[in-house]
């Protein structure tokens, strides 16, 4: 015989009704619409996964059923795909208290992000549509340049995941005003050649992508944002830094560099 159990209500509840969960529930940071919400993770992380397979697939199909170069339009959304899965997926494995929604970084830096990305695959689609016989420079140099390109992208990913799965607990997508607990200074790994790494893993990274997809004129201009953000970033990223660790951090300073250009 089936249980009925009263519930004070003419009808049925959503699952999703948010009355029905107390305010202070130790749950409800993952309740949906919440910042550690598992459905919101779960919907994004399955995009991303659509997104990977429509890039992938689509990538292959056009290397080997056309001559055409817009294999890097797809090509391009399968690099996304993929570092956007990564935030999240080495925050949640090794900074687990930190993994919520935001840590997919899709929307983090607001519309300017969208916006760069847009505008890399409109250049690159109206290029290769239109002027698909267009060469910027001789061949060789084309091809050294996409070999480059893929260098700087597969490098730069793998670098700025390390730095990530690294630095742990210590890692912060957000620049951090105050010490916590669990902040400590890591010196050592990646961080004994890189300064920041994860800063430098995307510099490359982005740059490798135009390089990749062939665009001139995003190529230059991510350099220019890319320097200006990341510059501007570490200069004042740092002034925390030696506020927490004081001389044990200048020190750090003054003997690892970025490697990323002119900024020392």
């Amino acid at each position: 015989m089936e249980e009925s159990y009263s519930t004070g209500s003419s009808g049925p509840q959503s699952p999703f009704d948010s009355s029905r969960f107390d305010a202070y529930s130790p749950d409800k940071p993952y309740f949906p619409g919440q910042p550690k919400s598992l459905a919101g993770i779960a919907l994004r992380a399955f995009c991303l996964g659509i997104a990977l397979a429509i890039g992938i697939v689509s990538t292959i199909a056009v290397l080997v059923v056309t001559d055409s170069p817009l294999w890097r339009l797809p090509l391009f959304l399968t690099a996304l795909a993929t570092f956007h899965f990564l935030e999240f997926w080495t925050t949640a494995a090794y900074n687990t208290r930190e993994a919520d929604v935001s840590s997919f970084l899709l929307t983090a830096n607001g519309p300017a992000y969208a916006i760069a990305h847009t505008a890399a695959s409109l250049e690159c689609l109206i290029t290769n549509v239109f002027f698909p016989n267009r060469h910027w420079v001789p061949y060789p140099l084309a091809a050294v340049g996409l070999l480059v390109g893929t260098a700087c992208m597969v490098v730069g990913q793998v670098v700025r995941s390390m730095a990530m799965i690294q630095a742990g607990p210590s890692f912060n997508h957000i620049v951090q005003h105050t010490q916590k607990r669990e902040h400590v200074l890591v010196t050592t790994g990646i961080y004994g050649t890189l300064r920041h790494p994860s800063y430098f893993g995307f510099f490359w990274w982005g740059l490798g992508t135009q390089l990749v997809m062939g665009n001139v004129v995003c190529l230059a201009a991510y350099a220019a944002v890319l320097w200006s953000f990341f510059s501007s970033r570490i200069r004042v990223e740092e002034g925390f830094l030696v506020k927490f660790f004081g001389e044990k951090y200048e020190q750090y300073r003054r003997e690892v560099g970025t490697k990323i250009p002119f900024v020392p």
